[in-house]
Formats: C-alpha cells, sequence, structure tokens
C-alpha cells in the first residue's frame, strides 16, 4: 500500500458547527427584531488522533461484524457457527481495517477436515502472502468479505493462511454481501439437501 500520511478530522462534530444559519429575514419576521450577535465565523476543525480514529473504526467494524455473524447464524437451525468477533486496523491508514467473526471446520474432496475463517473489511484488496496479508489496496469506498483456510503456525497460539488449499489458502473473497453469505453457509452446510437450499437463494 502506498504509504500517505493522512490527517482525519470529527466530520460530524465540523457539520454540526457549520450548519444552516439561521435566517435574519426568518428571525425578524418571527421576533420583530434583528439579532445582531450572530457569529458568522467558522468553527476550526477538530482534528483526530491516528488512536481515535481506530478506535472509531474498530467499533464500526465489530458491529457491522455481530449483524453479519447474526444474519448467518440466523438461516437455519441446523447451520451454526461460533461467535469470535474481534478486529484490526491497517498501522498506516487507521480508517481501515478487518473484523474476524467466525472460524469452522469443512470436508473438501483432497482434505478430510479444512479449518478456516471468515472476515470482513471496510476496503477491497487482493489477498497477499504472509509478508504483506493485503495487498493492491484499493482507495474506493466499499467491503469485502473473504474466507481463509487457517493452520497453527510453531509459535503458539498464532494461526497463518493454509496455502495448501486451492494454492494460495483463499476460499472465497467478494464484495457482495449476498454471495458471501451464501459462501459461508455452503462451507457450514453439511449434508446435499441442505446444499441444493443454499445454492437456491
Amino acid at each position: 500500500m502506498q504509504q500517505t500520511k493522512f490527517r482525519y478530522y470529527d466530520a460530524v462534530a465540523f457539520k454540526r458547527a457549520n450548519g444552516p444559519k439561521p435566517a435574519i429575514h426568518t428571525e425578524f419576521l418571527r421576533t420583530g427584531r434583528i439579532d445582531r450577535n450572530l457569529s458568522w465565523s467558522p468553527s476550526e476543525k477538530r482534528y483526530l488522533t491516528p488512536e481515535e480514529v481506530a478506535e472509531a473504526t474498530g467499533r464500526k467494524l465489530e458491529n457491522a461484524g455481530t449483524v453479519t455473524h447474526e444474519r448467518i447464524n440466523g438461516f437455519h437451525r441446523s447451520i451454526r457457527f461460533p461467535k469470535l468477533i474481534f478486529h484490526r486496523t491497517l498501522d498506516r491508514a487507521p480508517h481501515l481495517g478487518y473484523c474476524h467473526i467466525t472460524v469452522a471446520n469443512s470436508r473438501f474432496a483432497e482434505f478430510e477436515s479444512v479449518q478456516w475463517a471468515f472476515y470482513m473489511a471496510n476496503f477491497f484488496a487482493e489477498i497477499g502472502d504472509e509478508q504483506q496479508f493485503f495487498a493492491d489496496i484499493s482507495h474506493r469506498p466499499g467491503r469485502m468479505y473473504f474466507a481463509v483456510a487457517i493452520a497453527p503456525t510453531e509459535e503458539e497460539g498464532r494461526l497463518q493462511i493454509d496455502r495448501k488449499v486451492r494454492g494460495n489458502g483463499v476460499l472465497f473473497r467478494t464484495g457482495d454481501p449476498k454471495l458471501a453469505m451464501k459462501s459461508v453457509l455452503m462451507l457450514g452446510a453439511r449434508d446435499e439437501a441442505l446444499r441444493k437450499i443454499i445454492s437456491a437463494i
């Protein structure tokens, strides 16, 4: 990702402070007098620290992750995914981040059991390598939903993408929330009858 130095400000507070000014003629018609104490100087922008931006980004991501988890678990009583919500923001761009939603195991033709994790991000990008997890991050606003096969590392408590699965470990990646939900449900479906129902939606 190109290293750009961003400056963030509290746009909501700035908009409120600089909202529509009362019309003088309307005020005169209502009260019969002109208020000469109106201040016309614009309020200064309050710039946010990267930590404040990262905190706000994290709240939004986790709220969206919770809603997404509720939707996939609400589809059918036989499909239940654990709720494992946590987020990360990008170091040099704290307005960008991703949220881990759930983890599960699925069976693939060539693998008896594949552990995978499902994420959503508030940007679109390619899934990169171990050194740079996200590559070619798009500057256009949008969301990305993706699932990757995971495997434990030698370092206890850490996971890595299992690139033996499908060559790069990516099970799916999309900007379409409906397609993402369908893909997660297909990974979680335990029988062919349920897969047919899911594929029809």
